[in-house]
């Protein structure tokens, strides 16, 4: 005869001190759990309302400009520290830990317009409207944690007049060149007075420049004449170039997928592309309601941030239509710079009302140091919301935001007008012969021309 005997060892559920948790053993066979998914789903609802009490984005603004903030910087040697450049001339730097200005760089005698840190965080480089490109020493990381509150920068390591004003400016991933955008593309040299190399491609002003993350030779601009150009500095001619309704005012490349970038246009929306396929783009990111500013991508490269003339930034996934967060004050007016910080848990908005503001990147998240029980509770919560997310319930909580009214009335002004616009097209084209009008993808509407 056969005699089942439970056996347990005590040493699998005794504990080793007095502070430690109970171990409990649970059987997880989901015959004996029937209620599992009805106690996981009120887990998921809970769990997305805990996260709009939580949600407390704005960390503080720093204050010290006395006009218009045009133009910012990260510094990829130190974390907390980040440049910014004012319509007065103005040049700071900033510790993000403590929100003081750290030190001063005055020179400039109109707008800066453009800034950007060598390779090894040891150089800035600033331009403006004063035709003055300018180079200076970065104080090393043991002065920025220093007590003192700010001193000034010495005098510019140098300063290259040059025949137009500058617009933009952008230095070399890995390498000693950094490119300014104005009446041409110019190539520098950190050693050289006058540029190394230029380009041109039409008589229009160029108003931003960005270099490749992954091949640094490889450099992307967009001018006032509606283009998007890639250049190629092995090369003696720009290499391609794409045609759209409107501006662009900004371009971001991707870092962690260096053939995409996505442009940031004046018809409110943000377009992806792939640079080896630009007669389409790859995704259109549409909720503003104002022309985009500025973007930047996360050093993750799952997300961008963005910032508009309607006062508000905006968090959206690199591959979604829609922006997963949005971000605005009452103070806060229209923005013209915004940057992520180098660990990807920070946003930094610069705007019109001289202030820059500290926002984090996920809006409940928890500052400072998590137990590891606490990490654990998250990550389930975060988990268990993620697998339920598309019942309707979840799914409005999570997606639900509170606009300001003037964004709220312009969006469904815009929503209006694009249905519309949709409407129409559709009557002209059932009244048309067929064939004669055909439908045009979304994604290439607002391209006219790519030339090579």
């Amino acid at each position: 005869m056969k005699v089942k005997v439970i056996s347990r060892s005590t040493d699998e559920f005794t504990r080793e001190r007095s502070q430690d948790l109970q171990r409990v053993f649970r059987n997880f066979d989901p015959n004996l759990r029937t209620q599992e998914k009805a106690t996981e789903y009120v887990r998921a609802l809970n769990a997305a309302k805990l996260e709009k009490i939580f949600a407390r984005p704005f960390i503080g603004a720093m204050d010290g400009h006395i006009d218009t903030v045009s133009c910012m910087a990260k510094n990829p040697n130190h974390l907390k520290g980040i440049f910014s450049g004012s319509m007065d001339g103005d040049i700071r730097l900033w510790d993000l830990a403590t929100r003081r200005t750290v030190c001063q760089f005055s020179g400039h005698q109109g707008a800066v317009r453009g800034l950007t840190a060598s390779t090894d965080g040891r150089v800035l480089v600033s331009c403006g409207t004063d035709c003055t490109v300018r180079l200076w020493r970065v104080p090393v990381a043991t002065v920025m944690e220093s007590e003192e509150s700010s001193h000034n920068s010495s005098e510019p390591l140098a300063v290259y007049v040059w025949k137009n004003a500058f617009w933009a400016v952008d230095h070399q991933w890995d390498g000693n060149l950094f490119a300014t955008a104005g009446a041409q593309v110019d190539i520098w040299d950190h050693d050289r007075s006058q540029p190394v190399n230029s380009f041109e491609w039409g008589k229009d002003t160029v108003v931003s420049a960005r270099f490749n993350p992954g091949e640094p030779n490889v450099l992307a601009t967009s001018a006032s004449d509606r283009s998007i150009t890639i250049y190629d500095l092995r090369m003696s001619s720009p290499a391609r170039r794409v045609v759209m309704r409107t501006k662009t005012n900004s371009i971001s490349w991707n870092p962690m997928e260096p053939m995409n970038f996505t442009a940031a246009n004046e018809d409110c929306n943000c377009y992806s592309y792939d640079a080896r396929k630009l007669d389409e783009a790859k995704c259109v990111h549409q909720d503003h309601v104002s022309a985009v500013m500025d973007i930047d991508y996360s050093p993750t490269g799952r997300e961008f941030v963005t910032g508009s003339y309607d006062r508000t930034v905006r968090i959206f996934q690199y591959n979604g239509g829609h922006s997963r967060e949005i971000y605005h004050t009452k103070r806060m007016q229209r923005v013209f710079c915004v940057k992520f910080s180098c660990d990807a848990s920070y946003v930094i908005s610069g705007s019109d009302d001289t202030n820059l503001r500290l926002w984090k990147a996920k809006a409940s998240e928890q500052l400072g140091v998590l137990l590891p029980r606490e990490r654990k509770k998250h990550e389930y919560l975060e988990a268990v919301k993620n697998r339920y997310k598309h019942l309707p319930e979840v799914k409005r909580i999570v997606r639900h935001r509170h606009l300001p009214k003037p964004i709220y009335k312009a969006a469904s002004l815009r929503r209006i007008m694009a249905d519309a616009a949709r409407r129409k097209e559709e009557r002209r084209r059932a009244h048309s012969a067929p064939g004669s009008r055909l439908k045009e993808a979304f994604r290439k509407k607002r391209i006219l021309q790519e030339v090579e």
